[in-house]
């Protein structure tokens, strides 16, 4: 049977200076991009006077194009010497273009600018993964995944905090959005610093611990699955908000949820390294289907709040153990393995959130989230088959 390994005794390493350097760049640019993501809807219905198709056209058209652009950078990103130059270029557009959006006259132009800010994530985001892989020896992928996760995730409690400071002390929406250049300018500074402690692609290959066994193929298509099956953020927000939880609080609950998440993807990404990532995942895919269905089935406003919060430690059992995974699998093709992984999860979250926001409006509430909780069980427990059939054989 496949045996488990477990870290018993002894200090860990400390994780490479670029590292924490990548999580401190999420962790600002998380800020400046989430002081802009929660007004966009007023800027858009209320200040531009557009209605909710405008809304869906905003996030769906800039996540199929990230989802796209990361394929694209993946392939780049196998030059282990580009990896700096698109990680830097990608955070460098996301921040010249935010605070434009603080200009736009017509919803047309808020959309086609959140699209250009997200084809700046999709361009940095596979290099930058492969970054902190090669960087990273292969049994401290976990914890520094979870690090980069745990601050990013930080960043986006701080960013809607900020927004509401702002605001409530009578801030306008267009004058919070153009406030997110001053932290998008530290980012490009903190970015280069990155990238420049990184040092060369040969110190990185060095500083990397011999390939564990490769990743069964089941387990990729339970991760696509997942994201096809699970319920987007902005339905579990209205659902939340259908059990009572007032519109103008939604900011502080978004920030709250981050808290949840940040904290659990550092416990997340040391339960990877520990017990192994396709076992953290599993763990977050229960969590997910219990969580999902209380959620359907919920009654009370107290109730949206605790299932809300709670459904951010998936996240923390999953992001970290994901990018993990996709580490070992990759190989040295390190750039393709990220480029493939962030294209294929978006564009499955993508259509299973059309799918399920239809099945929320024709349907219900009760029925999306209850048939996304046996969906999330299913794949949960074809996984652990696959496991346990896997142990055996190879016993």
């Amino acid at each position: 049977m496949t045996k488990v390994v477990r870290r018993t005794g002894g200090a860990r390493r400390p994780l490479p200076r670029a590292v924490i350097l990548f999580g401190l760049v999420s962790l600002l640019n998380d800020l400046s991009s989430e002081m802009i993501y929660p007004l966009l809807p007023a800027l858009v219905t209320g200040v531009l006077g557009a209605g909710a198709a405008a809304l869906g056209a905003l996030d769906g058209g800039a996540e199929f194009a990230a989802a796209v652009v990361k394929f694209a950078a993946g392939k780049l990103a196998d030059r282990t010497e580009r990896r700096g130059r698109l990680v830097v270029l990608g955070y460098a557009v996301a921040v010249a273009v935010r605070p434009i959006i603080a200009a736009a006259a017509a919803a047309w132009q808020v959309i086609g600018l959140r699209v250009v800010d997200r084809l700046g994530k999709g361009l940095r985001t596979p290099p930058r993964d492969a970054l902190i892989a090669d960087l990273t020896p292969a049994s401290e992928r976990g914890r520094a995944f979870g690090v980069q996760r745990g601050l990013d995730h930080a960043g986006a409690v701080l960013g809607p905090v900020l927004a509401w400071y702002l605001l409530a002390h009578h801030t306008s929406v267009r004058h919070v959005i153009a406030a997110s250049l001053i932290p998008g300018l530290v980012v490009l500074v903190l970015a280069v610093w990155a990238v420049r402690a990184a040092g060369t692609p040969e110190a990185a290959r060095n500083a990397a611990t011999p390939r564990q066994r490769p990743v069964a193929p089941p387990v990729v298509f339970g991760i696509t699955a997942f994201y096809l099956l699970r319920l987007p953020e902005t339905l579990i927000i209205l659902r939340a908000q259908q059990l009572g939880v007032a519109v103008v609080v939604v900011p502080l609950l978004w920030a709250a949820v981050h808290v949840v998440k940040s904290a659990t993807s550092f416990a997340g990404g040391h339960a990877s390294d520990r017990w192994g990532p396709e076992r953290t995942m599993w763990g977050g895919w229960v969590c997910y289907a219990g969580l999902a269905a209380a959620m359907g089935a919920a009654h009370s406003t107290a109730a949206a709040w605790a299932l809300f919060l709670a459904l951010g430690v998936v996240a923390g059992l999953t992001e970290g153990p994901e990018r993990a995974l996709v580490a070992r699998l990759a190989g040295a093709r390190q750039g393709s393995g990220f480029g493939s992984y962030h294209a294929v999860t978006g564009l499955a979250a993508l259509t299973g959130g059309l799918g399920l926001g239809l099945l929320y409006e024709q349907r219900g509430a009760a029925i999306a989230f209850f048939v996304s909780a046996a969906g999330g069980l299913a794949v949960a427990l074809v996984a652990l088959f696959s496991t346990v059939r896997g142990g055996r054989a190879t016993a």
